[in-house]
């Protein structure tokens, strides 16, 4: 599952595949470290998400763009933007996400107003790239 070399795992209490799963959950998926401890302690694996922040913090940048090194230039053919009204801080936003067909969000746009036109101008950024 990853390709870092064994080195930088070395000193830690459990094994290359225990961590690199637990640091591709988080990335991969919407997860929060305690989601992430859940799913392991599921497995039987005991951690604590101190643990998984820690190895988030050192290992993810390297894992993050192995994701992305590896989901560039293999999207689906059919692409499409959805639109959704989201409050944060009592305030109203739209965010308009382009997402493939295999769930993958290829770029997000947050605006304080309805703006079609700017959101259009999103997608034709992406096929342009």
């Amino acid at each position: 599952m990853t390709e870092i070399s064994p080195a930088h795992f070395r000193r830690h209490r459990f094994p290359a595949e225990i961590i690199a799963h637990a640091v591709w959950l988080y990335y991969r998926f919407p997860l929060s470290f305690r989601d992430v401890e859940a799913l392991l302690a599921e497995r039987g694996i005991d951690v604590s998400f101190q643990t998984v922040s820690e190895w988030a913090a050192k290992f993810g940048l390297k894992f993050a763009n192995q994701l992305r090194r590896r989901s560039r230039g293999h999207f689906a053919d059919k692409w499409q933007l959805d639109e959704m009204l989201v409050t944060i801080k009592g305030k109203k936003y739209w965010l308009w996400r382009a997402v493939d067909a295999n769930g993958y969000v290829l770029d997000a746009l947050l605006q304080s107003r309805r703006n079609k036109r700017a959101a259009v101008r999103l997608m034709r950024k992406l096929l342009k790239g």
